[in-house]
């Protein structure tokens, strides 16, 4: 990127370190810092979705479809979070190629299921075998994107159900005696309500979710503590450049701090919004903003 490092080896202190920082293998961790930035962006309101349906779901009148939102709340919650990860995301892909396979080869006469093997025709394969690289990447980073709004909407979905249940029942009994139906009655009442309830609960989900992302590593997507590990460690003359010890130290160290700051943004944020949602309101951090304006 700089002018003088052309000749690696003649490069000392700031200017060795400003060529080593700006290789291209470093660009790698640089866009993968926005790699987890618009993981977050798409699976939190994704969740948040999946959460809402599933709240929505666990306290309809409907039995089965009571019994499906109480059982995804239950199922994915008790399940741990790697377990589901390492095991969903396969399954998903699995599902997809089979739906693609039943469609696009109907006369396949051979066995899907061949020992520990699952084989399905070259056209059903996803992504393609002749697709380029980033297809690969994008398909991937989209399986890693749903499970995460999956296991995280489960969360969500119990969040939110408890909030929903903590709206006083006084206000529903009222909407209903001013002859609003049992829909309007939860989108005019319940819901605008709820919020001020769940968001304690949805902010530490969101605290969760932000320390979560190192998963990707797991789910093969090339993230942040990806390549903290492979930038970090020993790197001899033989296969770089600006060979160095084993630096993985201050790669992690360095990952703490972007964390550290990025929870911390989160948290004023976060404040900002509960104070925005108690104002006025009759709970005990509305009832703390009154006070505070009345000293």
């Amino acid at each position: 990127m700089f002018s003088f490092c052309t000749d690696p080896a003649s490069l000392e202190g700031f200017q060795w370190m400003s060529c080593y920082l700006t290789t291209g293998k470093h660009m790698n961790i640089y866009w993968s810092v926005g790699t987890v930035l618009l993981l977050l962006a798409i699976t939190a309101p994704l969740a948040l979705a999946f959460g809402f349906g599933g709240a929505a779901a666990a306290r309809s009148q409907a039995l089965p479809l009571r019994w499906f939102g109480k059982g995804y709340i239950a199922i994915v919650r008790g399940v741990p979070d790697i377990a589901f990860f390492l095991f969903f995301v396969i399954a998903l892909d699995q599902a997809f190629e089979y739906i693609r396979h039943k469609i696009i080869c109907p006369d396949w006469d051979a066995p899907i299921r061949q020992g520990n093997d699952f084989v399905v025709c070259a056209a059903a394969k996803l992504p393609l075998g002749s697709a380029p690289q980033w297809i690969h990447e994008v398909y991937g980073f989209a399986l890693a994107v749903l499970t995460f709004a999956i296991v995280f909407g489960a969360f969500a979905a119990n969040v939110l159900f408890g909030a929903m249940r903590a709206v006083p029942k006084g206000q529903l009994e009222t909407a209903e005696a001013f002859g609003m139906s049992r829909r309007q009655t939860f989108w005019r009442v319940l819901v605008p309500q709820m919020w001020v309830y769940a968001l304690p609960g949805l902010s530490n989900l969101w605290m969760v979710l932000i320390k979560s992302t190192p998963l990707l590593f797991l789910l093969g997507v090339e993230d942040i503590v990806y390549w903290a590990r492979e930038l970090g460690g020993t790197k001899t003359p033989q296969f770089t450049d600006y060979p160095h010890g084993d630096w993985r130290m201050w790669y992690f160290l360095a990952l703490l701090i972007f964390y550290l700051a990025f929870t911390k943004v989160s948290e004023v944020v976060l404040d900002r919004i509960m104070a925005r949602l108690t104002l006025g309101q009759a709970t005990a951090a509305g009832e703390r903003q009154r006070k505070a304006a009345a000293a």
